[in-house]
Order: structure tokens, then sequence, then C-alpha cells
């Protein structure tokens, strides 16, 4: 991540490019007016970076985990924080199993249109009763003539306002009647048609400008040929696109602390008190400085984690160090920003107080903290499983 080659820094510089033309102004409106930030969405697609990690037959880049998180890093550090991350960062993991399982139909049908930012998909996944118990999902899918019928409930589904797709995960056969908690799940890519799904916003802390809903599913019909790979192996195909989702977002909440301890430095320099900068003085330079130590070293995990991913190697651990630590790092530098800007910190002229709010949700999602300490304790450490 450090040691870029050429066409990675061409990415870095390429994004970038984008990034500069959308100013602080910019995203504050669109925080402000709780607008999701269709001008830059379409921006990225026009220049293709939508489609970093789709195969080249489908108007895609086909590059690795490495370059989305240069991408999504990059997008990140500019001031848009996780709004702009949030609002493309889906096509980066979100359609894998459709890379990996659809069939040519559907990869054709399909991928083209996300990667020239025609469609839009949300991500029914969480579900009010089941949370992080993926595995407890009450929604189901009831297979009928030519397709299947669905009904329930879905939770923080981003982006559903705007989206055209919803790839779903379903039941197919109750838990119960499973011989393991993750058979009987089935995955769907299909239209979010909402004479039968009602999508309500839900008002939140952060990152406004990217809406955040529950979704009320009602009979909605889906055909068979919606269906990603077999019926009740759903889990199974999910589970392609946890890590990579793992690794970005880590790397979003770098790239977010990175902006803010400039934002935070800048300040630190310019503003006089007693008749000399607040940077000169150490109880304001250490905490800056360990906050640029932290956000390092979870870099240094990020680019782990996506080199063993790209070479096809466990990265597991990896992929979960990289959130928690990335997440923690971005959200410390953000505090310590508004903390050393004192008052005007906590005032929306400045922007590391939108930061600070929209870096939150990478400590809360898409996985707990809790649960990330939980798999190494199990998986790293050998230690017993504790839930």
């Amino acid at each position: 991540m450090f040691d870029l080659t050429e066409d990675q820094v061409a990415i870095r510089d390429g994004v970038s490019a984008v990034c500069s033309r959308f100013g602080d102004d910019y995203w504050s409106e669109c925080d402000r007016e709780e607008r999701f930030p269709k001008e830059f969405h379409r921006a990225m697609a026009t220049d293709g970076w939508l489609g970093v990690t789709m195969p080249e037959q489908f108007g895609g880049a086909g590059l690795g985990v490495t370059e989305a998180a240069i991408v999504m890093h990059t997008v990140a550090s500019h001031g848009g924080g996780m709004t702009a991350a949030s609002s493309i960062h889906i096509n980066m993991f979100g359609p894998h199993p459709v890379v990996v399982h659809g069939s040519p139909e559907q990869q054709q049908n399909w991928l083209p249109r996300l990667v020239s930012g025609e469609d839009q998909v949300c991500f029914g996944v969480t579900e009010p009763d089941a949370g992080l118990d993926t595995t407890s999902i009450k929604t189901f899918a009831k297979k009928t003539e030519g397709g299947y019928r669905v009904s329930g409930r879905k939770m923080w589904t981003s982006t559903g306002q705007v989206a055209s797709k919803i790839l779903l995960l379903t039941r197919t056969t109750p838990k119960a009647e499973c011989a393991r908690p993750t058979d009987g799940i089935t995955l769907f890519y299909t239209d979010l048609d909402r004479t039968k799904v009602e999508v309500r916003r839900i008002p939140k802390h952060g990152r406004n400008a990217v809406d955040s809903n529950a979704v009320f599913i009602d009979d909605l019909f889906i055909p068979e040929s919606h269906r990603i790979g077999e019926e009740g192996k759903g889990f199974r195909y999910l589970l392609d696109g946890l890590n990579p989702e793992r690794i970005l977002v880590g790397m979003e909440a770098i790239g977010i602390g990175e902006d803010a301890l400039r934002r935070g430095t800048q300040y630190a320099r310019d503003r006089v008190v007693f008749g000399r900068p607040i940077g000169q003085n150490q109880g304001i330079q250490h905490p800056l400085a360990e906050c640029w130590l932290n956000l390092q070293a979870a870099r240094l995990m990020g680019a782990r984690a996506a080199q063993l991913y790209d070479s096809g190697q466990p990265c597991a651990a990896e992929a979960n160090g990289t959130k928690f630590l990335g997440a923690r790092a971005g959200y410390q530098a953000c505090l310590q920003s508004v903390m050393t800007h004192g008052g005007m910190g906590y005032a929306k002229e400045y922007v590391v107080e939108r930061l600070l709010r929209e870096v939150l949700i990478d400590r809360l999602a898409p996985v707990s903290e809790q649960m990330i300490l939980c798999f190494i304790a199990e998986k790293v450490l050998d230690l017993p499983k504790s839930y």
C-alpha cells in the first residue's frame, strides 16, 4: 500500500482528481440536506472507478482488493468521509457473489450496468431480530411457479432510497429443519419493486446524505433466474464478499482519520494563544503524533490483508484486524482533531465535527469490535468459543 506501483499511483491520482472537484461545501450541503451525492457517484462512474474489481469483459478493470483499497482510501481522505465512501463502496465488494457464482447470462445482464452506474444496488442482509446472527434471519422465500415469493424485514439497508436493485439474503428452508445453521439460506439479485417493498428511511447520527433504511417486503415475486447459484447455499456465497468489505471499511476509516489529522495539525499551526501557536505545546503535539502512529500501523495491516486476499491466501484475521484497527485509529484521529480545534471543533463551519460523526459508523458496522475480538481469540489464539 505504501510502495505503490506506477499503475497504482495512476489509480490514486485519478481518483484524487475526481474527488478534488467536490469540496467541503458540497459535502456539507449533502449532509445538511440529507441528499445523496449523485453528482459524485456519476463522476466516479464516468471515469470508470465503479468497476475497479469487476471483470474486464463486463467493462471493469479486473483488479484486486489492493487497488479497491487504494480507491476507497483516497475517496475517504478528501473531505467526503463516509458519505463519499458509502455512495460507491458496495460496487467494490457487494456484487462479488455475482462475479464468482452468477451464471454467464446473469453477469452479462447485471455487471455492466453496475460498472456504468446505470444501476445502484443495496444490500438486504441484516434483520431487526437477527443482527450479527445472520443464520437466524427470518425473511423467507417460498418456492412457487417460475420463482419465489418473498416476505420479511431488513434493517440498516444503505442506499435503499436510490437503489434500483437489491442483493437479498433469505431463508428457503427454516433453520430448525437444516442440518447446519448456515444451510437453507438463498441469495438473490433482483429489482427493488417498490410496489411490494417499502423502504423507510432511518434518521441517524451521521452520514446523513447516504440513507439507511428499514425495509418491509410483502409478497415480492422474484424470478428463479434472479437466484444466485444454488438454492440453500447463499450463506457461503455471501462469505465471498465479507473479507474485502472489512478491508475496505477499515481503509476508509483510515482515510477519514488522515483527513481529520491534516485539518487538526493545520489548525494547531495556525491557532495562536498566549503569543504562540498551540501546536508548539506538547499537550497538543503528542496526541496528534500518536494518532499518526496508529493510522500508519492500521494501514500496514490493511496492506497485508489485501495482499493476502489478492494472492488467494487466508486473510480473515488480517481483514478483521484492518477493520478493527482502522476504525479505532480513524475515530481517535477525528476525535483528537475536534479537541484540537477546541470550541470551534464543535461548529459545523469546521469539517472535523462531520468527520467525527461519520467515522463512528466504522466502529459499529459491518461487524462489531466485540465479534472481531471473539474471532481473533478463537481462530488465532485457539481459545474456546465464547458464544
